[in-house]
């Protein structure tokens, strides 16, 4: 999905992350017509990229369709060739640049898969530039070695820049999806998840708490708030005759699994959409809304689920979400619903809320 165009935010522009900065700090030393990056934060590489090189297209690339949304407000207008997207893999063209900085903690598989990635899209001669804010590093540069037959290392203020560049192509590329199976009362069901998918590889026990969670009825018109890999729109689809789902994530790596687990399942009813502020749904027609908001934000995506599911539910619709961290919820479910029904399964606090309150405005 590529950016739309956006006036640039009114607030003062957010600063880079460390390694990101090293990035920005570094490109005297880079050129090319053609970029392809990465960002921590809100595109502040790629602004300054193409700020430096007003003839060069530049396309960043997110996997988070709500860090491309904040990009592009502080960002504002640019030209055609400035492109901000949020697709699963980066565009299937060739670039003769490409750059992306890396947090120490960063998710491991992610790291590999996206520097594969970057090489296989970099024309011959082209170059990758990757950053760390480990200024001992040395994981991400045996990361790189396979990648290119030769990798130079820069000790910075601050990290390490490493650059490389392609002489020919891989050999082998390396996949990093992961297929596997759970099973569903008497039903088995696949899915398959890559990087960046929570939860990568196995299935989540918050996932099977909302499953054995559900008050299901035939004919439901269930809503799949942050669907991951789809085991539970799939679960749901399945359960009971003519059940549709309709299942949301703003990572786009979690759409294409949900929709891979559509087809692969041969679950006609659930279709899949890139949403992460409930935007791309119908109000008031869905009569369950499934939930299992993540822990970090400080709450903040959890009330942002529960808004999209007040937004999206009929008057008589129910929201089931499931969490390990029950506080706030008792504290804050009584300002949407009138009824807050509480349980447990699978160690996991169960709420089912309904009765919205005020249209759940």
């Amino acid at each position: 999905m590529p950016s739309p165009v956006a006036p640039r935010s009114l607030f003062p522009p957010d600063p880079a992350r460390s390694a990101e900065q090293l990035l920005i700090d570094f490109l005297p030393r880079l050129k090319g017509e053609r970029l392809l990056c990465t960002t921590l934060g809100r595109a502040q590489f790629a602004t300054a990229f193409a700020d430096a090189h007003l003839e060069s297209a530049v396309t960043c690339w997110f996997l988070d369709l709500y860090a491309m949304q904040q990009s592009a407000l502080q960002v504002g207008r640019r030209r055609e060739s400035f492109q901000l997207v949020c697709v699963a893999d980066p565009p299937e063209q060739e670039f003769d640049l490409a750059c992306l900085p890396f947090q120490r903690q960063g998710e491991v598989e992610l790291v590999r898969d996206q520097l594969q990635l970057a090489q296989e899209r970099l024309a011959i001669g082209g170059q990758l530039v990757a950053s760390s804010d480990n200024a001992e590093d040395s994981w991400l540069h045996e990361q790189l070695k396979p990648l290119f037959d030769k990798v130079s290392r820069y000790v910075v203020p601050g990290g390490v820049v490493y650059s490389a560049i392609k002489q020919k192509p891989l050999k082998k590329q390396k996949n990093f999806a992961c297929e596997f199976a759970f099973r569903d009362q008497e039903r088995l069901i696949h899915l398959r998840s890559r990087p960046s998918v929570f939860s990568h590889r196995s299935l989540d026990t918050g996932a099977r708490a909302l499953i054995e969670s559900m008050p299901l009825q035939a004919g439901d018109n269930v809503l799949d708030i942050g669907c991951g890999s789809g085991a539970v729109a799939l679960a749901a689809a399945f359960r009971l005759e003519n059940v549709s789902v309709t299942a949301i994530d703003s990572n786009a790596r979690a759409v294409e699994a949900t929709a891979w687990g559509a087809v692969r399942n041969e679950a006609a009813r659930v279709t899949t959409s890139l949403d992460c502020d409930g935007s791309t749904l119908a109000p008031g027609t869905f009569d369950l809304a499934l939930g299992n908001p993540p822990y970090y934000s400080n709450f903040r995506i959890p009330e942002l689920f529960i808004q999209i599911a007040c937004r999206a539910l009929k008057p008589t619709g129910k929201f089931l979400l499931v969490t390990k961290m029950p506080d706030w919820y008792n504290t804050n479910l009584t300002r949407w619903f009138t009824s807050v029904e509480p349980s447990t399964a699978r160690q996991f606090h169960v709420f089912i809320c309904s009765g919205m309150i005020d249209g759940g405005k």
